[in-house]
Order: structure tokens, then sequence, then C-alpha cells
């Protein structure tokens, strides 16, 4: 069983991409600016400092929402 700050985190991600996906749906935010979040994201980690552990945990977490982009699960492209 995931420890209570990993499944805490899966919700948010989980949460996260619904809303972005319904704020596409909607017609609310388009494509590229939910590319334009998500890349704001990854960046934030990516530059943020900090001790190793602290580096090693932004560098996961811009890999993972880099690779949420290159897999474009948060937008329904056409």
């Amino acid at each position: 069983m995931p420890d209570n700050d990993t499944a805490a985190g899966q919700a948010a991600l989980s949460i996260c991409e619904a809303l972005l996906l319904a704020l596409n749906d909607a017609k609310i935010l388009p494509e590229h600016e939910i590319m334009g979040i998500l890349k704001d994201a990854a960046a934030t980690h990516e530059q943020a400092g900090g001790s190793p552990n602290d580096l090693a945990a932004h560098a996961a977490v811009a890999a993972l929402i880099n690779k949420i982009i290159a897999g474009g699960n948060s937008v329904r492209r056409t």
C-alpha cells in the first residue's frame, strides 16, 4: 500500500489532469495554453534549488511533467 504522500500526490495529479481536460473540453483554455501551464510547472522545478534531496525531488517532478507533455495526457489532441 502506498504511503500517504504517494497517494496524495497521485490524487493531486489525477485531479489536475481532469481539470485541464475539462478546461480544454469546455473551450475555456486552448491546447497551447494548457501546454504552457505544464511547461511553466516543469521549468519551475528544473530551476529550483535546495538540498541534494530537494534537487532530486524537483528533478523527478520535472521529469514527470515533461513525460505528461510528451504523452499529451492532459489535452485531447485532434
